[in-house]
């Protein structure tokens, strides 16, 4: 089929299967976006070294039923705007916007390649769950670059290969023979479903991902008439056609050398990874982690503000950042390796090899961490200069801290 064919059997689909299924509502979403430092951390996770303002212009693009409506109740004073191809997406967002009196908010049936037609530039691109399911992806991709602003930052997720072998194996016999997206074949998939043999690539998804807890998410994971998956080299491979420069991922450690199970290598092992260009380092993590499903990455318009926005512990400027507490953290005092005082742990973090175990003296850093002093004087307030800069990289790199990096001379 020609793009356009594709396209429309895409717009369709989600015409039938609106996915994420509509929300009940945002009230609990709303509560958890009030605390003030959850905001800063969001926003210095794309920006470490731009001051923070809650007044962004922001693009979600491919909003489906709610994403749109979330952004802009979690940023009131930001300028929002959703666009979909579905009406179904567009009609769900715009009756979120009526019932919380969302002001702030646009939205537009209209599809990502054609988000020119808009006429304006957004400081920030949210496209989580899109690119993949685009009949061309590099046309998508390039017509947001566009509407970038200059200094702006992008989020994109992707999904990933090898974490969705299962999932590849489950759409392949669906079409082989013949499962449409009607309820009666979707009923008797989820029924085969929990027969899967727990050999099966898919079993430690369905055990643990949203995606097939009802029908919208078992079509749309199983279904879909456009999917497709990009490993680490892929996904740089696809930036670089669209002149976009990767920033960092999302979530880090899990593609860290330091981190987890990567961090217990054999010496000769591990040195041959940490011998390797960045790029080529994360595509070694993701061949031997085998489990990733997606991929979450900040992106920029050009190399300079790439670097301008990286945290560097290699000089002396790490001593003026503000390092501002991950709110998916959590400290585990129980069951504690030898000599740790507590365990760092990400809850957002889908591989269980990684937490962060601290000693006494690392434990007090971390409770000084408030938001406002930088590490200069968290360092100095808790009498503990000594590998200071060390511990709060190992912080950073475990996703449990992000850094305010706006008061360093860059």
């Amino acid at each position: 089929m020609d793009t356009d064919a594709i396209a429309e059997r895409v717009r369709a689909f989600y015409e039938r299967h609106p996915y994420p299924p509509p929300v009940d509502g945002l009230d609990g979403y709303r509560r958890a976006w009030q605390d003030r430092d959850r905001r800063r951390a969001d926003h210095h996770l794309f920006w470490p070294a731009r001051a923070y303002t809650e007044t962004a212009s922001i693009l979600i693009a491919g909003c489906g039923t709610s994403q749109a409506a979330k952004h802009a109740m979690r940023w009131p004073d930001a300028r929002v705007t959703g666009i979909d191809f579905s009406a179904t997406a567009v009609r769900c967002t715009e009756e979120l916007k009526r019932r919380y009196d969302l002001h702030n908010l646009e939205v537009h049936q209209l599809p990502v390649e054609r988000v020119g037609e808009l006429g304006a530039t957004f400081d920030q691109i949210v496209c989580t769950g899109v690119l993949h399911h685009l009949a061309d992806p590099d046309t998508g991709l390039a017509a947001l670059r566009d509407v970038l602003a200059r200094d702006g930052a992008m989020h994109l997720m992707v999904y990933a290969p090898y974490g969705r072998t299962g999932v590849y194996m489950l759409q392949d016999l669906s079409r082989r023979i013949g499962v449409q997206p009607t309820p009666g074949d979707i009923h008797d998939l989820a029924s085969a479903l929990a027969l899967l043999p727990r050999e099966h690539p898919l079993a430690p998804l369905l055990r643990t991902a949203p995606d097939f807890r009802d029908d919208a998410g078992l079509a749309d994971a199983l279904l879909h008439p456009r999917d497709r998956a990009y490993s680490v080299p892929e996904l740089f491979a696809l930036l670089d056609r669209a002149d976009l420069v990767f920033g960092r991922w999302l979530q880090q450690a899990p593609y860290g050398l330091r981190c987890g199970v990567m961090d217990r290598l054999p010496d000769g092992v591990r040195a041959r990874i940490a011998d390797l260009s960045l790029r080529d380092q994360t595509a070694a993590v993701e061949l031997f982690r085998g489990t990733m499903v997606r991929h979450s990455a900040v992106v920029y318009r050009d190399v300079g503000l790439a670097a301008a926005q990286r945290i560097d512990f290699s000089g002396d400027a790490w001593g003026s950042y503000v390092p501002i507490r991950s709110s998916h953290t959590v400290r585990i005092q129980e069951r504690l390796p030898p000599g740790a005082a507590a365990v760092l742990i990400n809850r957002s973090h889908s591989h269980n090899d990684i937490f962060l175990p601290i000693d006494v003296r690392e434990e007090r850093l971390f409770d000084a961490i408030d938001g406002a002093r930088t590490i200069a004087e968290i360092a100095g307030s808790a009498g503990s200069p000594q590998d200071t800069g060390a511990f709060f990289e190992r912080l950073y790199q475990h996703d449990q801290v992000v850094f305010d990096a706006s008061g360093c001379l860059r």
